[in-house]
């Protein structure tokens, strides 16, 4: 029997939450397969079979908290599921509920055999389902045969008329009104922990904003004219990212500032560029960091910035991808932002926010044209970065994005 344990958090991950298993008590499995993922306040990480065997006990049940290194489970190497003892495959990985003894002791089983058969009519679809909504199958109008509950009464529940439903810690997180309903899920460890950072990052630094706008028109000509030759030659599309953080990487070797954090009472200035790029995911806002932008070509940041994408929806970013970062890029534009003040990602001592391209009247040489616009913001800790430092930082960018070429020739 071979113990199954969490992964070694690094020293600012102090532990993590058990969000899903993926198999079952006595389920056999293959080496490396995904048997459970565990939420920190950072990452997800996943824990895999460590040989061909059989789960034969899981210790942690879901929404449980572990240390570094805990034990989380029981494996049998060698073992086959007809050795296990017998568990029904459509259990899922946390079967049984748990709820207060009435003289607040240890927590007792719950033993409702209705239950436990309305789970096992339960499909995987309803299960994750359920998993993502915080409803009760249980407390849905089935519309299948016999009222089983199907996936399309999940995405759209109408619930039973007398349904209190239930959050594993107890609390109600959906109530029939009639109509009108409403549901209370538990905050994320990362949504947690983005929410201290960003809170942490307003009372605690001196943000400021600074804005220009760019004219997007000659980075755009640039595009249509090189995109298909780009992608044919690096298997990567050509986008607008890749300029401005060869641009961002650039305005940074001019002012230190910019590239500096602050430790304390000290100001530390970074002899390099590891630029973070802000994504969005189904967990909550990420920032993965491309390391030493500045030996990186176009190419290598396209495809770089589009494999942290991929892996953050699925929730595969590790603690490597996001450790360090020493300025930061957020596109908001992408979902159509006109103009906002990005906030400070600390220990880092300002931030770039790109904004959608919009066509506007704008005056060039004493004549009135319609040119593709858009809004820049730098916002900055003015503790460390002057007025000056930071307009002239942003200048350096627009002026970089409307003339590409001289990045090309270091002007």
């Amino acid at each position: 029997m071979a113990d199954i344990k969490a992964p070694v958090f690094p020293e600012s991950v102090a532990d993590g939450t058990i969000v899903e298993w993926h198999v079952t008590e006595g389920q056999q499995v293959n080496r490396d397969d995904l048997l459970a993922e565990i939420e920190t306040d950072k990452v997800v990480l996943e824990v895999v079979a460590p040989d061909d065997g059989v789960l034969t006990k899981i210790v942690k049940q879901v929404d449980d908290t572990v240390l570094s290194d805990e034990l989380i489970a029981q494996f049998e190497a060698g073992a086959s599921a007809e050795e296990a003892p017998a568990v029904d495959p459509d259990q899922p990985a946390a079967p049984v509920q748990t709820k207060q003894a009435a003289d607040g002791g240890e927590p007792v089983q719950a033993t409702d055999k209705k239950g436990e058969a309305d789970h096992k009519d339960q499909s995987p679809a309803v299960r994750k389902a359920a998993k993502e909504s915080g409803v009760d199958p249980k407390e849905v109008e089935g519309s299948g045969r016999g009222g089983r509950v199907t996936k399309t009464d999940m995405a759209n529940p109408t619930l039973k008329s007398d349904s209190s439903i239930k959050s594993d810690s107890g609390r109600p997180v959906a109530e029939s009104m009639g109509e009108r309903t409403e549901k209370r899920v538990p905050m994320t460890r990362l949504r947690k922990r983005v929410a201290e950072r960003l809170l942490s990052a307003s009372q605690d630094t001196a943000m400021l904003t600074t804005f220009n706008e760019v004219n997007m028109k000659p980075l755009m000509d640039m595009r249509a004219k090189y995109k298909e030759k780009f992608e044919k030659r690096h298997g990567v599309r050509l986008g607008f990212m890749s300029l401005f953080v060869k641009a961002a990487t650039e305005a940074l070797k001019r002012f230190p500032a910019v590239n500096a954090s602050l430790d304390g009472d000290d100001i530390v200035y970074h002899g390099f560029y590891d630029i973070g790029v802000a994504v969005s995911s189904d967990r909550g806002l990420v920032v993965p960091v491309l390391r030493d932008t500045d030996r990186m070509s176009m190419a290598d940041v396209e495809s770089t910035i589009r494999e942290f994408g991929g892996k953050a929806q699925q929730g595969k970013l590790g603690l490597e991808d996001m450790t360090g970062g020493t300025f930061t890029i957020s596109n908001g534009g992408v979902f159509g932002s006109l103009m906002s003040t990005p906030i400070l990602n600390p220990p880092q001592t300002a931030i770039l926010g790109m904004h959608a391209i919009n066509d506007r009247p704008m005056a060039v040489d004493g004549k009135v044209e319609i040119l593709p616009m858009m809004y820049l913001a730098l916002s900055y800790d003015h503790r460390m970065i002057d007025g000056k430092e930071a307009v002239q930082f942003l200048v350096t960018i627009k002026e970089l994005v409307e003339d590409p070429a001289m990045l090309l020739l270091d002007l």
